[in-house]
Order: structure tokens, then sequence, then C-alpha cells
């Protein structure tokens, strides 16, 4: 067995050392014929959220042994990967289960106080310039017995990922940091286009092992799939099976609200990853504890926190909780203005007493809008808004209101998201609204 594990190992070198000298164009479509998306999966795979504290184990200690395989990291005595991104409520793990037993997972890690990753080391300037939310795309891993069955796992796990990020998590630009012996096979199959031509060639993240960034921005993503994939095999078609095909497989958030965090972290939780199991907490710098303290604002969660050092302890937080959300809106001028045709705007954040929106056109500041918000598929809101000006974010296209008297719904909604500490208590929240 030692002997035919050596001679495919030895075979699969000299395959990639032969498909490396081709010509780039060449070498990429011959790794796009390679492709295998079956757009009926077997129905004992299941793609969720992990929310549990048994699917969240087994998506970190999947993780860990195969970072530890690929030299990613050396073995940790809780048999997990776990980092402190882990613990944000802006990081979402997807999972990949099979008869019940998670073998893929990935996370992904919208931008917080924290950061990502990957800005340690790549410049984001480039992105940021073209607007919408960035997520990293980190601690990708599939169980070996599913490595060699043609992306079996692989690819549902992708389009869980790709839908989720275009329907749910309010996302336009993805990036990752990858190995340089994998980033040809996001370039080529996915077109992530590299942030720079330099390979980092030490990454403290992944154990000092060399990097190279790369971004997709999934805005033009169908239309360069159809480029590439209209009129292949429909198992081969990555474009007809990312935007059309439905997988039953897929497990997606029910939200009553239209929010776009899909947070999962108990008090309970968070204390049993990382200060039961690992010494994530205890190992932070005092400027990443005094962040998480603002992060998790809720007396539940700092018990469980890391300690403040005596110097942070009188920390000024903001004074109201602000949730991200993604709700349609439409602001009317007063009768006695000018401007006579309703403006549509994207509420963006929201607090107890205001709210930030996107808007294509200017709006005036100092006018009292009649607005009406829709926070869900069946919840409407009928407000008073008045924009105000905000200095910060002067050209962005964002927009900050105070609302004038909250009416009953918008103050149930934003009780509930107060209420509401993880998507699955969020949903119990709200049932009051009925």
């Amino acid at each position: 067995m030692k002997i035919f594990t050596a001679l495919r190992n030895l075979a699969h070198k000299a395959a990639r050392k032969a498909l490396s000298m081709l010509p780039r164009r060449r070498r990429f479509g011959i790794y796009r014929s390679f492709v295998e998306c079956n757009p009926a999966p077997n129905t004992r795979l299941v793609l969720k959220i992990a929310e549990t504290r048994e699917e969240l184990e087994a998506c970190l200690s999947l993780l860990h042994d195969a970072y530890v395989d690929s030299g990613f990291m050396t073995p940790d005595p809780s048999g997990m990967r776990v980092t402190i991104y882990h613990s944000l409520p802006t990081t979402t793990t997807l999972c990949a289960k099979y008869d019940d037993k998670v073998v893929g997972t990935v996370s992904l890690i919208r931008e917080s106080a924290l950061g990502f990753p990957l800005q340690r080391i790549f410049d984001l300037s480039g992105i940021r310039a073209r607007k919408g939310n960035i997520a990293e795309v980190s601690a990708l891993a599939v169980h070996p017995r599913f490595r060699r069955t043609g992306g079996s796992i692989l690819f549902p796990l992708m389009k869980f990922m790709y839908e989720y990020c275009t329907t749910f998590f309010d996302t336009r630009h993805l990036v990752i940091a990858v190995n340089p012996r994998h980033i040809e096979l996001y370039e080529s199959l996915l077109f992530f286009k590299r942030l720079s031509g330099t390979v980092v060639d030490n990454y403290d993240f992944v154990n000092g092992a060399p990097a190279v960034g790369a971004a997709l921005d999934l805005k033009y993503a169908p239309e360069i799939f159809r480029q590439h994939y209209s009129g292949k095999p429909k198992h081969r078609d990555l474009h007809d099976y990312f935007i059309n095909v439905r997988l039953p497989n897929i497990q997606l958030p029910n939200r009553r609200f239209f929010t776009t965090n899909d947070p999962v972290l108990t008090p309970e939780l968070i204390d049993y990853f990382f200060n039961q199991r690992t010494q994530v907490f205890a190992n932070l710098s005092d400027r990443k504890k005094a962040l998480l303290h603002l992060i998790y604002d809720l007396p539940d969660y700092s018990k469980v926190l890391p300690p403040l050092p005596e110097q942070l302890k009188d920390l000024k937080v903001r004074r109201h909780q602000r949730f991200s959300v993604k709700c349609p809106a439409r602001l009317q001028y007063p009768e006695d203005s000018a401007e006579k045709d309703p403006v549509a705007v994207e509420v963006r954040e929201v607090s107890r007493y205001g709210f930030q929106a996107r808007s294509n056109v200017a709006i005036q500041s100092g006018i009292w809008f009649s607005a009406i918000i829709r926070l869900g598929k069946e919840e409407v809101s009928r407000i008073q808004v008045q924009a105000v000006p905000d200095s910060e974010r002067k050209g962005e296209g964002l927009f900050g209101f105070r609302i004038g008297e909250p009416d009953l719904i918008w103050r149930k909604f934003v009780t509930a998201l107060y209420r509401g500490q993880t998507h699955s208590d969020l949903d119990q929240a709200t049932r009051f609204l009925t």
C-alpha cells in the first residue's frame, strides 16, 4: 500500500510539472476541463451554517488536521484550529455534512474592528475603492476521504458559499490568501485576480508558509463564468451550477428580518472554544481584548471575555449598539418641497434611534422625509426621518438619518435585534411581532 501511494504521488508530481510547462491559457483550459459539478448531489449531503458545539468542533478539528498535514500549523493540544476571527459575530462558518458527519468546511470573515487576517500582508485599498463589503474566504478543508472524488464536496461547498455571500451576507468582494501551489486553481476555475504580482514568503497566519493574495468581484462573476463555461456539458458548466441550479442539499438561514449576519456563538460557546479548550483569549494583546469588549458590549458576554487591563477599564463605547442590515426603503420629500419624486435608498445599519443608508443621489440634510422601510418579508415601518451631515462618509453615497418618533414596528424590530444574540434566538425573539 505504501509503495502504491508513493508511486501515485510521484505520478501526480510529474503530471503537475508537465502541466506547469504549458502556456498559461492552455493550462487554465485544462484545469477547467477537470470540473465535475454534479447538479443533483447525493441526498446524504447537507450544506448548512455550523451552529452547534458539535458542528463547530468538527469543523475546527477537520481544519486542524488539514493544516497540520500541509505544514500550515503545528499540532494544537485541543486538536482544533481556532483563531480570534472565529470568535466574531461577523464570521460565519459553513459546513458540508455527509451522513451527519462534517466532511467539509470554510469560514467567511467579514470586516470588523479586527479587520481581516490577510490585510496584514496585502494591500486592499484597490478593492475598497470599488465599494461594496469584503469577506475573506478562510479555513477551507475537505475530509481526506472526499479529496479525490471529483469535487463532490468542494463544489457544493463553493456553491453554498457563493449563494450565501450574494443572497445573505451582503458581500461583493471575496479575498483569499493561499499557498502559491494552489493559486492557479482559484484563478482558472473561479477567476480570482491576484492582489499583486508578488508572493509573501512568510505568512505568520499559516505557520510561515508562503502566500499569494487574490480577489473576486461577485458583481461581475456571473458574466465571467458565462463567457468561459456556457456551452459546456452540464456537469462542467460552473456558470449554470452557480447561477441557475438549486441544490435542495443547501439549508439557507431562515431570517425573518433583512439582517446580514448569522452569529451563532452564545456566551457558553465562546467560553468553551476560546477559554476552556484553547488559549486564544489568554494570548490576545491588550488592544484585541479591548476590541472584543467593544464588539460584544453585552453583560452576558463580558463574563466570558478576557479581562480588560486596568488602564482600559474606562473604555468609552458607542452609546447605541448598531446592527448590520440590508433593507430597501423609499424616502418621500415633504409636500411643500420642490422635489416630488421619491428617493430609493438601502438601509445598511440601524440603531434604536437612527440608521445609515446608501443612496445613488445626494440627500439634503435638515429635511424631514416620510420613510417607508421594508424590514423583512412582512414587516414595513413608516416613520419620519431627517438626514444628518456625516463628514466621515461624505462622497461614499452613505447618509445618516435620525428618527423623529419610531413607530411600533421599528421599536419591536430593534428590540428583537437587541434580544437576538445569535441567528437562531433572533428568530425566536421576533415571534412576538405576529
